[in-house]
């Protein structure tokens, strides 16, 4: 598997052909209280927003809309908690149909808010995978990228993940790892439309 780093590229591809399909899936632990004697739950919104080349937001999956409407991108719904452990087991996922996503679609930026206000410097971990494998076969993984809490996330509660660039008739993917003062999906959109693209 890859280890990306911060600002890594790499082409959606396996074995010399592009990828039909890509997972994204999201994990996130709960922080640690008193010693790691308890958990306190994180709420972390993974969302994708579709750019078209003139930077307009064209549409965005999110929890409280779960499928674009080209119907290429699915959310598998709402985690309010994380993971007491590294379980490597994805809070959240996002899958992508790049066939079907619509020609008139650039850019697609994956973020996280947090829902509760907990600033990612007090979060012990944030991962992304991805995945290939199409809707009804095994999915293994063949990229991460870890962002480990860090003093500059501090009172930071949003963070842009990563995007997949079109090139043609292909894709690639680009870890980004910036948290942002944003506190809501629009303002994160906003941002990113005048930063990220």
């Amino acid at each position: 598997m890859i280890d990306l780093k911060k600002g890594s590229t790499i082409t959606l591809e396996k074995d010399g052909k592009s990828l039909d399909y890509v997972y994204v899936g999201l994990n996130w632990g709960k922080i640690k209280k008193l010693f790691g004697l308890f958990n306190e739950s994180v709420d972390l919104d993974g969302s994708v927003t579709m750019f078209d080349a003139n930077r307009n937001d064209v549409d965005t999956v999110y929890f409280r809309k779960k499928i674009s409407d080209d119907k290429s991108i699915k959310h598998s719904g709402d985690d309010l908690t994380g993971d007491s452990s590294q379980d490597d087991k994805d809070n959240e996922v996002i899958s992508i149909n790049l066939k079907k996503v619509s020609p008139s679609i650039q850019t697609i930026v994956i973020y996280l808010n947090s829902f509760n206000g907990k600033d990612f410097d007090s979060i012990p971990y944030a991962k992304i995978r991805l995945l290939d494998g199409d809707e009804k076969s095994h999915k293994k993984a063949f990229a991460s990228f870890n962002l480990a809490s860090d003093p500059k996330f501090k009172d930071k509660v949003s963070m842009v993940m990563a995007k997949i660039v079109r090139n043609g008739k292909d894709w690639s993917f680009h870890t980004i790892g910036e948290p942002v003062d944003t506190k809501k999906i629009a303002d994160t959109i906003t941002l990113i439309k005048k930063v990220y693209l």
